[in-house]
């Protein structure tokens, strides 16, 4: 009797469907040809224009999904290099990517005696190794055992990607079903170790001495955790601000709710974030853009604690940190929930007190006539939005700066962004990634019209699959940042930044015809518009061209200047420019006196 075989692809198919992956976004390639063939018939496989939209849309479908995960798929060579960015991206912002490229057959391979062997053969592998959890050349067959350590490297503590590559010839191995390595083992249940109750005790006597206690919430807390406990947020009686990645976890109207600090921040949630006396950082590591590049005086009268999974990012020394809690933020947060912490109602009426005086949009900008103001268009765009839209900032520019500051967000809305690698180009992969996880909300993006440049392939995606999205473009005529940074630091010594100094960008409303997309440009009063009102209530795509002012100022913001040595020297969080009023600041900064 002739036993039964199967195709080791058509085994990783399977093992991959058992963890849960019911999506792959990729792009087709000859090293490939057997995954492809095998996934193709488990999963909802999305065919992208470039590789790197394959990436960093499985990166965004993870992270907002709660039923089903994303992995990507791509070819050797070009198929590995075009995707190192979406990589680089997932690894800086501790986001789980399963990335499993194509390679020459195992009897082609260089192993690094001469630069190449097989047809676009390139070492994978050692190219991602410093930005993944785990990067594993699989050039012999492996049990599902093996299998899933590799895979577990990527969600266990600290997320992270990993890169699988997989010989062609491994691909389309025989199996024989009664070997042993054809036997499924379930894998096993991550989660991060807990926190001693001592420790946590520790810290909730703390916040009932403290006078001024501060909560920072990060992407470290999930969506899940906030949920379950949200009732129990306003009794706990401490104001509460998030993260740029933490931001969908409260609500923009919630009563303790204060803000996002960050370098590129509100400036009355930075006001307040820096004169707590004890603030409580939970699942962020606390970088330079949540502490400013001037570190050193982040939270200068006040004691820092710290909760973060990864015991390097309490030990790094910027910032400083009087306590570090190595573990599971949720686990915190809960506890906090869960008890009596003491009366702040003073602190609390501060803080209200503070953000009542210094509303979000400043009357400092310069906008020219016929031109939309960014930050009253985003404040508007809110009240549009609904509490079931995903929400998809760009990464990187003059867009994200204003959606940061002024996005008002509704409770059970989705917003995800990178703003570790701040790349540009990552808005439309990113939200073709949350359409597929939600197809049945609308997904909302914003971003500027030079990084839509960079990924604006993508479209093709979008108008194939029909996706329920709504684009937002922010057309100043380049790069608003760059050109920010030239004007102030160069005197308006303009290089590649727009079109007159060698960009070349589309006509957007030609670009999306092309597409057989429905594209419009807005004005002022946009919102009385029947065709917008039509498009953007719409379940299908549709394109708006919101006209920015090439010249237009982004203001409040942390400012540098340039030293006698060459290099940058910041203002800590507090002092954010243009400067406010003596007699206002004496009443909003009584804690920094």
């Amino acid at each position: 009797m002739q036993n039964k075989t199967i195709k080791y692809s058509d085994l990783l198919a399977d093992w991959l469907k058992e963890r849960g992956y019911t999506h792959c976004f990729y792009v087709a390639g000859g090293n490939i040809m057997h995954i492809l063939a095998s996934v193709n018939r488990h999963f909802k496989c999305v065919s992208v224009v470039h590789e790197v939209a394959a990436g960093i849309a499985a990166e965004y479908f993870n992270e907002i999904s709660t039923d089903g995960k994303a992995f990507a798929l791509v070819t050797a060579g070009p198929g590995l290099t075009n995707i190192v960015t979406a990589v680089a991206g997932a690894y800086l912002e501790s986001r789980e990517l399963l990335v499993i490229g194509g390679q020459v057959k195992t009897a082609d391979l260089c192993r690094q005696q001469v630069r190449q062997r097989g047809i676009q053969e390139i070492d994978g592998v050692d190219i991602v190794k410093p930005i993944t959890s785990k990067s594993v050349l699989m050039d012999s067959l492996i049990s599902c055992e093996a299998f899933n350590r590799i895979i577990d490297a990527g969600v266990t503590g600290r997320k992270g990607p990993v890169f699988l590559e997989i010989p062609l010839d491994i691909q389309g191995a025989p199996v024989d079903v009664s070997d042993p390595i054809c036997e499924f083992v379930p894998a096993a249940k991550q989660s991060i170790p807990p926190i001693h109750s001592a420790e946590i005790q520790r810290l909730i006597d703390d916040v009932r001495t403290a006078k001024r206690p501060f909560l920072l919430i990060g992407a470290g807390v999930a969506r899940q955790t906030v949920e379950k406990i949200y009732d129990a947020l306003e009794p706990m009686g401490i104001p509460l601000a998030t993260t740029w990645n933490g931001a969908d976890r409260v609500a923009a109207d919630h009563p303790l709710y204060f803000g996002r600090p960050n370098t590129w921040g509100q400036r009355y949630s930075n006001l307040l974030m820096q004169q707590a006396d004890l603030l409580i950082a939970l699942g962020t590591r606390l970088g330079l853009q949540q502490t400013g590049f001037n570190w050193q005086e982040f939270v200068p009268n006040g004691r820092v604690v710290q909760v973060e999974c990864d015991p390097t990012e309490l030990s790094k020394g910027h910032p400083r940190v009087d306590c570090g809690l190595q573990g599971d933020a949720n686990q915190v947060l809960q506890a906090l929930a869960a008890a009596s912490l003491g009366d702040h109602a003073e602190w609390v009426a501060f803080c209200q007190k503070v953000k009542a005086q210094l509303p979000l949009i400043e009357p400092i900008n310069n906008t020219a006539e016929n031109y939309l103001s960014p930050y009253d268009f985003v404040s508007r765009l809110s009240v549009h939005c609904r509490d079931t839209d995903n929400v998809i900032p760009c990464s990187s520019g003059g867009a994200f700066t204003v959606m940061m500051q002024t996005f008002a967000q509704q409770r059970g809305q989705h917003i995800v962004t990178n703003k570790g690698l701040a790349s540009m180009g990552y808005g439309l992969s990113g939200a073709i990634g949350a359409a597929f996880a939600y197809p049945q909300r609308s997904t909302v993006l914003v971003e500027g019209d030079g990084g839509f440049a960079q990924n604006l392939q993508e479209l093709g995606t979008v108008a194939v699959n029909k996706l329920n999205l709504k684009i937002f473009i922010f057309n100043d005529n380049g790069y608003a940042s760059i050109r920010m940074t030239q004007r102030n630091y160069f005197n308006g010594a303009y290089i590649g930044c727009d079109q007159s100094s060698g960009l070349g960008l589309p006509d957007w409303l030609t670009l999306f015809k092309a597409f057989n997309l429905p594209c419009i440009k807005l004005d002022a009063n946009f919102e009385q518009d029947p065709e917008f009102q039509r498009l953007f209530a719409s379940d299908e795509p549709a394109g708006f061209v919101v006209p920015i002012d090439p010249e237009q100022t982004y203001f409040p913001k942390i400012t540098s200047r340039v030293t006698e040595t060459g290099s940058m020297q910041s203002n800590p969080l507090h002092q954010m420019t243009p400067d406010l009023d003596e007699n206002l600041y004496s009443v909003v900064a009584q804690y920094l006196q």
